[in-house]
């Protein structure tokens, strides 16, 4: 301990900052006398005050055995660690400001530390107390609190920084205010105890301290070495005198309290003086030297909890400025306001707490604590896991207390496993809302027997997945009722809602379906919101959204959705895509990376835009795979930014190619890319380029140029739908970009995901007197399906309405909602990603009543109204298995099995008890009948009567624990009557030994299955059947084998019974059978049929179906004739597939002799009949005729006669309803019987004959139709398939027949049927109907034109038209008007075609009004004007006109090249220049090289672009692009390696680009570089040669002895040598003639006294490196008598 203390206080020393250490000093220098050591009781009371209970608990036994040592160590500790006590005395006195100093940096060590030795402090504080009653000391935390603390656990309080005496910050200002207070309530109650000691005590304590003192001495010399031993005597003195004095002070102080109470507050008073000058001085420093990054100190610790249990999550953190903390769920920021009670925030003394209430399941999750302040942000994990508590009873929590149990452990005063009954009353039923509306849904619970303060655990599902209270529904338990309410309804909410109440082990459940229709269209028209708007994929560059559409459109089809986005925390929403999308699936782009973001989606079409979806959940913009880690760095003061960066790079390494690259999503707007990074890639982080190209070509192109990827998935935009793509990536860093990645396949750009397909057979079924079960068969090849909704209507309405607005999947569904008694018809559509597919074909019209005489009768279904799993609920997908055979016998299903296999199958399961429940428990027409004879009229027993025989193969269907489920096989012997019931005895067996007979039933059994009840469980029993017909009741059954009564289950059907055949012919059969008697667990769903000849082995069945099918016969084609057949049957349901029933046959394939078909027939009079004969029958035969082989006798839409061997079927009112197979067998015979098919398109032949037949027509081929001819003329005609010598025709003008005169010419052509009406002119009077009719006998035929309104206006102009056309042509007329084309040269041609042209006719053409003048006379050759317009450009726009005329009248014809006609003009003209552009060309000049290209000639509208190796050329000084007449270029100034490549010239005609291209490199770009070097060089030469620039005549004349001065100017670089010549010789410099040369320009020439001789011819030679010139002129001289020559020029 001694070491430890002397090696922590330098180290403090040592972090402290120079300017604290200087003025640590010089407050050292103070005497602080009294306030000091009051300072010390402060911090000592404060440490004790704010530790409380830690230090409290941490106490040992050991340190209570060890008082004197732990009061020595506490004394040497209190300098180092600031766990000061009272029970120091008067040691604080004696150390004076050096122990001030020391105390307060040790206060902070041991508040930033927690506290390890202070416990020993307050031990000896504990021991050396008053001997009075101790009082409990103070905590801060409270009982909860400390209880849910683990053991051994210390709650560390941290400050932000280290705190000093020499600068308090303002952050323990709050807590050295609560000190104080503290104190003074410490000092009130001491002074009030007035507490004495004996002076044995005092000589005890004197004696302590003065040991204290001396080691607390020896301690500060130790560590004061560099102080002067002088000083240290001086302090060790004053320290002595001191202690002395304090121990005087504590006596007067215990026996004085009134006075010590004073002056304390005198003291307390100074403190606080003290303090305030020390913040004034703190607020002084440079705060920027003492900011430091967040440091979790503490981090959270993972929990594992049980469900119900509350559970607290501690942090503590240091920083400066102090860190703000922010918790998060799954990294979503945690609100204590959206679930208030829920969670609670806290944080105290730099310890930070989340408090989790009430754990669920959806608290399992992974928690983030987020600290930030200005220098960064640091984040700390931990982990919840809640577990369900499932029964095991603990005993230390029993003995805890009754909060600390789950709520589903229930205790009675009979133990600890009691059965309870739970019971719903007042429940909820199926319920409608509004989208924006509030609905609650509640029932009573009824627990018996009640517990009192054990509560049940009550938990609501949706569509079998648990609802968690949100913002959206909350749940409430007042300890009766339950209730799940939604504030605000959505389509999201729809489904079937299931309340499922626990206790201990028992639970039970109750469900009905909620319906939430679309709330009121803001614009009428426009589509309903869509729903369940989901994340599907979310990294740093994008977020992939996915939604369902809704179920109504509008009326009108959906064109896409918009996608909206909102950052968390605000209010701003932004459209997301500006076009709509089709596919329910979208990648949102544009996000910061980090920030959380919700969406919603927003349907739209051609009426407008419907309301937003409801929003999404929040979703971050971060990488799952992201390892990048949080570094601290400077950033903006609070405002929220995270810095995230990769770590640090070792060495720079460039990246190698990525991997796996792969198409992962394709649409028709959009394409996802995924790929894995590269093995290669070295410490830095890494991003990626995406390049493309188009398939069957090598032209890459960058689509990310300006932000690169950072995730190694990317969504590609802007491709062109049906195009076909390459793509690939490449990697990058700081080093450089990697080599690419493997190219992708060929990625065609469209939807994938195809429509599905309309689903087929809607069958719907009566349910309730408000609702209809309807089912359906689900599309083939249909891909990842959302599900169906299902649309009603009342038959003739024509209106459909939705009954569902949330897909439901399976293919069952109940639509409710429907009034009674009405028709309804359904249909339904399938949903994908894609969208909706067509509609199905409208099912059979149902009436809506109730399926078993307006309801279910308990008696029939027991259990059913008190159950919670309704018929209803059943139908919507309620797990709920129903035994076939409990509907039958009324059987109670058993309840834990129940429950148990509806655990097991879960939501997904559709049950099909519907079908079941109308099969089973609505009686058969033949049962019926028989029921109702023996009831009116009871059977006389016949002579030839006998009872039957007795039944056989009695068997074991299911057993449970007191009944059991027996199945038997008909009497092989009737007695010739049908079997009327059955009666069933059983008998115990004891040890092998049977006991009596016990009759089972009173009332004879008609089904040959029976449920015998009240057994004993495990008893062994055996049971005989007898059979009852008309005639009596048989002999019993022989006893059957021994039964054991237990729980047993049979998951498959037995085998299907009475199998039988019909209407055997040659090639077929029909296969007919009854379900078995027991169906299984579940229903059965299907049937599958085996054949096999007669004489094959067992091995060689062979299925006829691969599919189940639900009906109960089957036409058997493709036999052999004459080949022997047996067939048997299988069924099958949810569990698997039955045992195969009884054989059926042999039966050979084979036409009986005389067999005859049913025929169909339609009389005179439109009746329609199916009729039949046999010459086969027996007197005993009769006629039975079925349809879709089930009984048709009590059917109200059939009439059915026989007489002889003839019998006929006739239909009152054939409709859709009587589609199916109609049969007819005759009794008594070998299975004569034949059928006759009537499908839609059947219907519709034979109505169409009916309707013949009852109203005979003439045959008309066309209906009356009118057309204009020339002149303007109308005819009125139509034609007859054929017509007689006898046919009439009527003609009839708006009900009034009119008669062939002046205004109408009729013919009729009675050979071609041809009926005919002319009109010269239509007049306004002529508007109305009109009608020929035709009548032949009893046959009669119409047909009917309308021509009103807009029709006929649009005919009597059509009239007019012509007609003036007619007086057009009568003169110069165009035949085709004025029309443009562009020639082969680019040129624009104006031309139009004319007809009827003389020498006489002229022809004028005109812009804008004015005439324009054609040097050429047209010759109209082919009847053809034209007008050329060369080099077309804007100044050519306008409006063109040309004028024919002559004596006989004339015809104009205009063109207008304005707008939109100039604009396609001006584009063709454009292509046309474009495709006149001759390849790309290379040429060298001195300034670098040319790329050039020729046109036609060049306009302003042809874009030009020039791009090199795929990218778009950026133009400089250096590289530059122009046209110069009809030349377009690329100017490439002082080329140079990089500048080798692939060159394409774009012309852009306004529509369609056209390229042309020259590869710029290898020999082609060597030999124009060498050529441009050689024209380099030769400018340069030229440009620098020697030259004369002028002042050199060619010719002077002087007069003799003149001076002749000529100047001339040269230039050259090098400058030039310059040389004279005379007559070609040399000429030297002298006296006489002066040569000079001066500053490399100027050379002068000089002759005094000119004389005779000098004439002559004279040159100047002027020469440097890159060339010489000569320039000559002559120098004439003449004497003064000579006249000089004219035009001779005199010198200057």
């Amino acid at each position: 301990m001694r070491s430890l203390v002397a090696c922590s206080l330098p180290g403090s020393m040592m972090s402290l900052p120079l300017y604290q250490k200087q003025y640590a000093r010089s407050y050292h220098t103070q005497d602080l006398g009294t306030t000091t050591s009051q300072y010390q009781q402060e911090k000592k009371r404060s440490a004790i005050y704010t530790h409380g209970s830690a230090a409290y608990s941490s106490r040992s036994s050991a340190a209570h055995r060890q008082e004197s040592q732990a009061f020595r160590q506490a004394s040497s500790a209190s300098y180092q660690h600031g766990a000061q006590a009272y029970s120091f005395g008067a040691a604080e006195y004696s150390l004076g400001s050096e122990v001030s100093r020391r105390a307060a940096s040790a206060y902070d060590y041991g508040y930033s530390h927690g506290l390890t030795d202070s416990s020993l402090v307050l031990e000896d504080y504990s021991s050396k107390s008053s001997p009075k009653q101790k009082r409990a000391k103070q905590s801060l935390l409270s009982g909860e609190e400390k209880e849910n603390l683990p053991s051994n656990y210390m709650v560390p309080v941290f400050s932000g920084r280290q705190v000093h005496v020499t600068g308090i910050m303002d952050a323990e200002e709050e807590r050295v205010k609560e000190t104080a207070a503290y104190t003074a309530q410490k000092n009130r109650l001491a002074s009030e105890e007035g507490i004495t000691t004996s002076r044995q005590s005092m000589a005890s304590r004197q004696s302590t301290v003065s040991k204290q003192s001396t080691a607390s001495k020896q301690s500060t010399v130790s560590k004061q070495s560099t102080a002067s031993k002088q000083s240290m005597a001086s302090k060790q003195s004053t320290a002595s005198k001191r202690s002395t004095s304090a121990l005087q002070q504590e006596e007067t102080f215990e026996k004085k309290s009134r006075k010590v109470a004073i002056r304390e507050k005198a003291e307390r008073l100074m403190l606080r003086k003290t303090l305030e000058e020390t913040e004034a001085f703190q607020r002084k420093l440079n705060e920027d030297h003492l900011l430091h990054a967040p440091d979790f100190v503490i981090k959270p610790r993972s929990h594992t909890v049980w469900e119900k249990e509350k559970v607290r999550l501690y942090c503590s953190v240091s920083g400066w400025p102090e860190p703000r903390l922010t918790w998060y769920k799954n990294q979503v920021p945690i609100n204590v306001h959206a679930n208030p009670g829920k969670y609670i925030i806290g944080s105290r003394y730099g310890m930070h707490t989340l408090e989790i209430n009430a754990c669920d399941f959806e608290d399992t999750a992974q928690y983030r604590a987020s600290a930030m302040n200005v220098k960064g942000e640091l984040s700390a994990y931990a982990s919840i896991v809640v577990k369900r508590y499932k029964g095991e009873f603990d005993e230390t929590c029993f003995h805890a207390g009754v909060t600390a149990m789950p709520l589903s452990f229930a205790v009675t005063p009979y133990g600890y496993a009691s059965k309870f009954e739970i019971h719903f009353d007042d429940k909820f039923d199926v319920s409608f809302g509004r989208e924006g509306e509030t609905m609650s849904l509640g029932c009573r619970v009824v627990i018996t027997p009640e517990i009192k303060h054990f509560q049940p655990e009550i938990q609501w599902y949706r569509n079998g997945v648990p609802v968690s209270p949100s913002k959206w529904v909350q749940t409430h338990w007042s300890g009766e009722r339950a209730t799940l309410t939604f504030s605000h309804l959505n389509k999201e909410d729809e489904g079937l809602y299931t309340i499922r109440v626990r206790m201990g082990d028992y639970y039970d459940q109750y469900s009905a379906y909620v319906f939430v229709r679309d709330a009121d269209a803001e614009i009428e028209g426009a589509p309903a919101s869509p729903l369940d708007v989901a994340c599907l994929d979310a990294n740093k560059d994008y977020i992939i959204i996915t939604w369902k559409q809704p179920a109504v459109d509008g009326g009108s089809p959906i064109l896409g959705y918009f996608i909206d986005k909102c950052e968390v925390g605000t209010d701003n929403w932004s459209q997301c895509n500006d076009t709509p999308v089709k596919f329910a699936r979208f990648p949102v782009t544009g996000l910061i990376e980090g920030r959380s973001y919700i969406f919603r989606v927003r349907a739209v079409n051609k009426t407008g835009i419907g309301l937003p979806s409801r929003v999404s959940e929040p979703v971050a913009a971060l990488d799952p795979a992201e390892k990048a880690r949080l570094k601290s760095r400077p950033s903006a003061p609070w405002t929220g930014q995270i810095i995230v960066t990769e770590e640090e790079p070792s060495e720079g390494i460039v990246p190698g190619p990525p991997t796996d690259l792969s198409v992962t999503e394709a649409t028709r707007n959009y394409v996802v890319l995924s790929w894995k990074p590269p093995r290669q890639r070295g410490h830095e982080g890494i991003m990626y380029f995406v390049e493309k190209c188009d398939a069957g070509t090598e032209n890459w192109q960058r689509v990310n140029t300006e932000l690169p990827v950072k995730s190694p998935r990317f969504a590609l935009f802007d491709l062109v739908e049906g195009k076909s793509y390459r793509f690939r990536v490449r990697c990058s860093n700081s080093a450089g970009v990697g080599e690419p990645s493997e190219a992708t396949d060929v990625t065609v750009v469209g939807d994938k995901l195809d429509l599905p397909k309309a689903p087929s057979n809607i069958i719907p079924n009566r349910n309730t007197d408000t609702s209809v079960v309807v089912s359906w068969e689900e599309p083939k090849d249909a891909k990842e399906l959302v599900g169906y909704y299902i649309e009603s209507s009342v038959v003739g309405s024509g209106q459909w309405e939705p009954c569902n607005n949330n897909p439901v999947k399976g293919s069952r569904f109940t639509c409710h909602g429907l009034t009674t008694g009405q028709r309804y018809i359904f249909r339904v559509r399938a949903v994908n990603a894609a969208g909706l597919s067509d509609y199905s074909q409208d099912s059979e019209a149902i009436e809506v009543k109730a399926a078993i005489g307006g309801g279910m009768s308990p008696d029939v279904w027991p259990e059913l109204s008190d159950s919670p799993w309704g018929l209803t609920d059943l139908m919507h997908g309620a797990p709920r298995p129903i035994l076939k055979t409990d509907a039958l016998l009324g059987s109670k299903p058993n309840k834990s099995t129940l429950l148990g296999s509806a655990h097991k199958l879960g939501n997904t399961e559709v049950s099909k008890v519907s079908e079941t429940v109308q099969e089973e428990l609505s009686p058969s027409p033949e049962k019926a009948e028989l029921k109702g004879k023996s009831k009116s009229a009871p059977l006389k027993q016949k002579k030839d009567l006998a009872a039957p025989s007795p039944p056989y193969d009695i068997t074991c269907l299911e057993s449970f624990r007191d009944s059991m489920i027996l199945g038997w096989k008909q009497p092989e012997k009737t007695g010739g009557a049908e079997i009327t019931g059955y009666y069933v005895n059983y008998r115990e067996v004891i040890d092998g030994v049977p006991g009596k007979w016990r009759e089972a039933n009173i009332k004879a059994v008609s089904d040959q299955a029976y449920k015998i009840s009240n057994l004993k469980e495990n008893m062994v029993y055996q049971f005989q059947v007898a059979a009852m017909n008309a005639a009596g009741l048989g002999v019993p059954s022989a006893a059957s084998k021994s039964f054991k009564c237990e729980e047993w289950t049979i998951a498959v059907p037995g085998p299907p019974e009475n199998l039988r055949y019909s209407e055997v012919r040659k090639t077929s059969l029909v296969l007919h059978w009854k379900p078995p008697v027991h169906s299984g667990r579940t229903p059965v769903t299907g049937y599958f049929v085996d054949i096999k000849e007669a004489r094959a082995n067992n091995d060689q069945w062979r299925g006829l179906n691969e599919a189940a099918i639900k009906n109960m016969y089957l036409k058997v084609r493709g036999l052999k004739e004459g080949a022997s057949y047996v067939f048997r049957v299988r069924a099958m349901n949810q569990a698997g597939v039955g045992k195969p029933s009884a054989l059926a046959g042999p039966v050979v394939a084979e036409t009986c002799p005389g067999t005859k078909e049913v025929v169909v027939n339609v009389d005179d009079d439109g009746v329609i009949s199916l009729n039949f004969e046999c010459d086969q029958m027996s007197p005993n035969s009769k006629f039975t005729w079925s349809k879709d082989y089930a009984p048709t006798e009590d059917s109200p839409r059939l009439e059915t006669e026989s007489k002889g061997n003839k019998t006929k079927m006739t239909f009152k009112d054939l409709g859709t309803e009587d589609l199916g197979i109609y049969t007819c067998d005759i009794t008594d015979t070998d299975g004569m019987a034949s059928s006759y098919l009537i499908d839609e398109e059947e219907l519709k032949r034979l109505l169409a004959l009916s309707e013949e037949h009852k109203f005979p027509t003439v045959p008309i081929k066309s209906t009356l139709a009118v057309e204009i001819l020339e002149k303007g003329r109308v005819r009125f005609w139509m034609q007859a398939d054929k017509m007689t010598a006898n046919t009439k025709v009527s003609y009839v003008f708006n009900e009034k027949e009119i008669f062939e005169g002046p205004k109408y010419k009729m013919h009729v052509d009675r050979n071609t049927g041809i009926i005919e009406m002319f009109m010269e002119k239509l007049q306004d009077e002529d508007e109305g109907t009109y009608t020929f009719q035709l009548q032949d006998g009893k046959a009669t035929g119409h047909s009917t034109l309308v021509l009103i309104g807009d029709v006929y206006k649009k005919l009597q102009k059509e009239a007019e038209f012509q007609r003036q056309e007619w007086i057009r042509k009568q003169g110069p007329h165009f035949v085709e008007y004025l029309s443009w084309e562009v020639t082969g040269e680019c040129n624009v041609l104006l031309k139009c075609k004319v007809a009827n042209i003389t020498k006489e006719t002229h022809i004028v053409w005109y812009k804008d009004e004015r005439e324009i003048s054609v040097d050429e006379k047209h010759d109209f050759k082919d009847g053809i004007c034209t007008l050329l317009i060369t080099e077309f450009s804007k100044k050519d726009a306008g409006i063109y006109e040309v004028i024919l005329k002559d004596d006989r009248g004339k015809d104009k014809s205009r063109l207008k090249l304005l707008d939109e006609a100039f604009k396609e003009l001006m584009s063709e003209v454009c292509k046309r220049i474009a495709l006149s552009a001759t390849d790309l060309k290379i040429k060298s000049n001195a300034e670098g090289i040319r790329l050039y290209s020729s046109v036609t000639y060049y306009l302003d509208d042809l874009k030009v672009n020039w791009s090199h190796n795929g990218t778009g050329i950026k133009y400089t000084d250096r590289v530059k692009s122009g046209v110069t007449g009809e030349q377009i270029w690329l100017q490439i100034n002082e080329p140079t390696p990089n500048d080798k490549g692939k060159y394409i010239m774009e012309l852009f005609d306004g529509k369609t680009g056209h390229q042309k291209m020259v590869d710029l490199s290898g020999q082609a770009y060597d030999d124009a570089f060498a050529e441009f070097q050689r024209l380099k060089q030769a400018a340069i030469a030229e440009k620098n040669r020697a030259r004369v620039l002028g002042g050199l005549p060619d010719v002077v004349t002087i007069q003799e002895g003149k001076a002749l001065n000529l100047t001339c100017t040269v230039w050259g670089d090098p400058s030039p040598e310059v040389s004279w010549l005379k007559n070609e010789k040399l000429l030297a410099s002298s006296d006489h003639c002066s040569l000079k040369f001066e500053a490399g320009k100027t050379a002068y020439l000089s002759i005094t006294g000119v004389t005779s001789a000098d004439s002559g011819k004279y040159s100047l030679v002027v020469k440097n490196k890159f060339g010489t010139e000569t320039c000559d002129f002559t120098i004439s001289v003449f004497i003064p008598e000579e006249e000089p020559q004219k035009g001779s020029k005199k010198a200057k």
